[in-house]
């Protein structure tokens, strides 16, 4: 409003440009853990688009939605692991093309780590196929031994090894391990419930729902942030999705990140003739899971490889920010990092640093220690 020779004259508005992506810190909403199965049913079964602009919505309330968590997952043990998983080829009682391996040396798996470095990977996950760590003490000095080289190097450190005791999980967050992936699977009712696969079967036998949550809770415990999901395609209904998500969003602390598996249907293991786990479903499960978990990271994981661009960007839009980059899964194929870094210069997505998620900075505190915050720092300044 400008006043000229005692007339009133009004200025042009001016109209600035905003970006639709977050420039200021988000704000985290308060976690829940008290939801219902009606609470998140009425969630899920809401129109798609209005729950996709819904979780996109929080997702912004959260998290910078320009910043995307890559991940690079080495297999460290392939193989001849005495679980009966029914979607796993690493299981001994199954005739699949995966070969049985021991357990790989230091060096190789620090190599590959700074590839996965070089390759703008911040998260370095290491899977060990067998049901625990019982009787296996050497292996687990030289998995320890690999946890501190990694994170030395100013990585986020994750790994999955089976069950732990509340004392392994102690020696591996001192080693400097930040994260610990072990996966719900499915709901409580799915878990052990007769379900038609070739044959009739279950999902897994050598384990109970319990064990898996005591590891869990062992792990958290510990100081370590859990990595905690479950896989879609298992033959499993809307309700279950529904119900691993009601179960993760009612732990004490909700996961620091949460998985979603589309199953990759492995010749040779019970699942092998499922069919593809719909686009839709992918994208209604992983909008429910950023309304109720908002702080969460939620990963694209196993079958993204089988995703269009598109559909992986209306993943994206609904809430992920977290995917497995590289050359292998466990055993199954990946993205690689050429393509992935060329997919997310088209969308205008960027990685996060080692440490930026906040739930995980604050659960690290002290344990930084100043040779990582340096090399964090480092690799923070070289981004900007």
């Amino acid at each position: 409003m400008i006043f000229s020779s005692g007339f009133l004259r009004l200025s042009p508005p001016r109209f600035s440009r905003s970006l639709a992506t977050v420039t200021r810190a988000p704000r985290s909403a308060p976690q829940r853990h008290d939801w219902t199965r009606q609470e998140i049913q009425k969630i899920y079964d809401s129109p798609l688009l209005d729950l996709v602009f819904r979780a996109s919505s929080i997702h912004r309330q959260n998290h910078d939605p320009s910043k995307i968590q890559l991940c690079t997952l080495m297999n460290i043990k392939t193989g001849g692991c005495s679980e009966d998983c029914s979607y796993c080829s690493q299981s001994s009682r199954y005739s699949t093309p995966t070969k049985a391996s021991r357990l790989l040396d230091i060096e190789p798996v620090i190599e590959a780590a700074r590839k996965a470095k070089e390759n703008g990977s911040t998260r370095f996950c290491m899977g060990a196929a067998w049901r625990d760590l019982a009787g296996r003490k050497r292996g687990f000095e030289r998995i320890l031994q690999m946890v501190r080289e990694v994170r030395g190097m100013g990585m986020e450190v994750c790994t999955t090894l089976g069950m732990l005791s509340p004392e392994q999980a102690k020696q591996l967050k001192e080693a400097g391990l930040t994260a610990y992936n072990h996966n719900l699977d499915t709901s409580r009712e799915f878990y052990p419930q007769v379900c038609y696969m070739l044959y009739f079967g279950i999902v897994i036998t050598t384990r109970s729902y319990d064990e898996r949550l005591g590891t869990i809770s062992a792990v958290r415990d510990a100081g370590i942030s859990v990595c905690s999901g479950g896989i879609l395609g298992l033959g499993e209904s809307d309700a279950d999705r529904i119900g691993l998500i009601q179960e993760v969003a009612n732990m004490p602390e909700h996961p620091e990140s949460f998985p979603v598996n589309a199953l990759v249907p492995i010749p040779g293991t019970p699942l092998e003739g499922n069919e593809r786990v719909a686009h839709h479903t992918l994208l209604r499960t992983i909008a429910t899971a950023r309304v109720v978990l908002p702080g969460t990271i939620i990963r694209l994981a196993a079958g993204r490889n089988t995703l269009s661009e598109s559909e992986q960007a209306m993943c994206f839009m609904a809430g992920a920010n977290a995917v497995f980059t590289g050359e292998q899964m466990l055993t199954t194929p990946c993205s690689p990092w050429d393509e992935d870094k060329a997919m997310m210069g088209r969308w205008g997505l960027e990685g996060m640093q080692s440490f930026e998620q906040a739930s995980v900075a604050r659960k690290e505190g002290a344990a930084l220690g100043p040779q990582t915050r340096k090399l964090v720092s480092e690799s923070q300044a070289e981004s900007s």
